[in-house]
């Protein structure tokens, strides 16, 4: 487990711990269920069986089947990662440390937990609608951390730009690791942020 990962865990509180344990078995069930019924087949009902809570409890962490494969914990990470990045790193250049260094800290069975993820993602239409509205959150995510670096605004239009084109790459990168399962997640992510970088040459 890398440092952020570790510094993550010690500043995360009781409840917030008990709350990302609770959320990580009810997707780990949910998966399974997934796989064994089919995602169209499987209900609230029966994931929430399976990690023997309630579906009222269920809906307390998630608010349709679709986000138990859509959401994660990554974001809060992806926040501090990049806000500890050394001042004289470009902010492309700080999403893409922020990014790998919070994948770095993933455990081999949330690695393969994304692949499966990413994988139903692209397989599914209503979860690919779903990724959509999610890779709109972070965009305006990631435009409010570059713009806090910058000291512009997140509706400024280089800004907002420059998030729009890093959601573009990590929705590229999802494809294709969904499509090649083999290929390392973190590897594929560098080499696009790097082609980002510099231009997308071709």
């Amino acid at each position: 487990m890398s440092k952020l990962a570790s510094g993550n865990q010690k500043v995360m509180g009781l409840r917030e711990r008990k709350k990302a344990k609770t959320m990580a078995a009810i997707q780990m069930h949910a998966l399974r269920l997934f796989r064994e019924l089919g995602y169209n087949a499987t209900t609230v009902e029966q994931i929430a069986e399976a990690a023997e809570i309630s579906p009222s409890t269920f809906f307390r962490y998630f608010s349709t089947k679709e986000d138990v494969v859509i959401t994660d914990n990554y974001d809060p990470i992806l926040v501090e990662a990049f806000e500890n990045q050394p001042s004289d790193l470009s902010p492309l250049q700080a999403v893409r440390a922020a990014m790998l260094s919070g994948i770095s800290g993933m455990s081999e069975n949330e690695l393969t937990a994304m692949r499966e993820r990413n994988q139903l993602i692209m397989s599914v239409p209503e979860l690919r609608a779903a990724l959509l509205n999610n890779m709109m959150s972070t965009m305006k995510m990631i435009a409010e951390m570059v713009a806090k670096r910058v000291g512009r605004s997140p509706d400024d239009f280089s800004v907002s730009t420059l998030a729009g084109a890093i959601i573009g790459v990590n929705i590229s990168v999802t494809m294709q690791h969904a499509e090649h399962p083999d290929l390392n997640f973190s590897d594929l992510l560098e080499e696009a942020m790097n082609q980002l970088e510099a231009g997308m040459p071709l």
